[in-house]
């Protein structure tokens, strides 16, 4: 069992911090922004609540964050009361952000000179790989530090990979998301297709899914797509906060990223229609909507 603080109880942050209790067995103190949230899941799963990002960290052996985007991780690590303030020399912070390669870095540099460990840890898996302790877990940092913090992680994980220094944890989840618009770009337009065919679209994708077009996006979102059902999952806001990342990621190291583009703008579409929050699947809304 280890000393273990967690900062944001959002959608991810909260089943996360939770397998860390109850499949692990970790004390564990945790600190959200709005204490409420703090306060419910103290009342679900025991442990702490701290009144202060340092005040979660301090005598913790390793602290996780889940926050929004890079200011919000620069706010509460390096913040006046941020956890980097209370964090013991030799501990270990995880960062489950997604956020820039560029801020990942810069908190390193900032814990190896407090005498501590940093670790870029963003997950792919969304909201139900995040309850179901099902997460892929995309690690940079120094191989000691992820040695140490990977039986820690997998409390919440299936899959835990280092892919190499400080940075490569968030332009792997880059590849991730990029991979990821495309997919629902072409199934969305796959769908619509069939549709507009006159094809029964149940059939086909018990066809097509057991052959070179399969997909996780195929399997588990074929059926609310056809239905014209996105209100849950990982909203459209999110992935354009994403998506944001990685063409400026691009930008500076000269990748070519036209598809990325096209979709990201095709998702700026779908919040003007009102979906921020709906799932990434809705991009089929635009093409349906197109027809009507």
């Amino acid at each position: 069992m280890a000393k273990v603080a967690f900062i944001g109880l959002g959608v991810m942050g909260y089943p996360m911090a939770g397998h860390l209790k109850t499949r692990g067995g970790h004390d564990v103190t945790v600190y959200n922004r709005t204490a409420e949230k703090a306060e419910a899941w103290v009342k679900e799963y025991g442990g702490e609540r701290a009144s202060t990002p340092a005040a979660a960290a301090d005598g913790c052996d390793f602290v996780f964050s889940c926050v929004g985007n890079d200011d919000d991780l620069r706010s509460v690590t390096l913040g006046p009361d941020g956890a980097f303030k209370g964090m013991k020399e030799g501990a270990i912070f995880i960062d489950n952000t997604t956020a820039s390669a560029h801020v990942a870095r810069e908190l390193y540099d900032a814990a190896k000179a407090d005498g501590f460990s940093f670790l870029d840890a963003p997950v792919s898996g969304g909201q139900a790989g995040a309850e179901n302790g099902q997460l892929t877990v995309m690690v940079g940092g120094d191989a000691d530090a992820f040695d140490k913090a990977r039986p820690v992680i997998d409390c919440y994980a299936k899959m835990v990979g280092l892919m190499g220094e400080t940075g490569a944890g968030q332009l792997t989840k880059m590849v991730n998301q990029i991979c990821i618009a495309g997919l629902v770009q072409g199934l969305s337009e796959a769908i619509h297709f069939a549709g507009q065919a006159d094809l029964d679209i149940e059939k086909v994708i018990s066809v097509i899914s057991k052959g070179a077009a399969q997909s996780w996006q195929m399997e588990n979102r074929w059926k609310s797509m056809a239905e014209g059902t996105f209100d849950f999952g990982f909203a459209v806001d999110w992935m354009r906060k994403d998506l944001a990342i990685c063409l400026e990621e691009a930008r500076a190291n000269g990748a070519r990223l036209p598809v990325t583009a096209v979709v990201d703008q095709f998702y700026a579409e779908v919040q003007a229609m009102g979906g921020r929050r709906w799932d990434t699947s809705s991009l089929i809304a635009r093409l349906e909507k197109a027809d009507r």
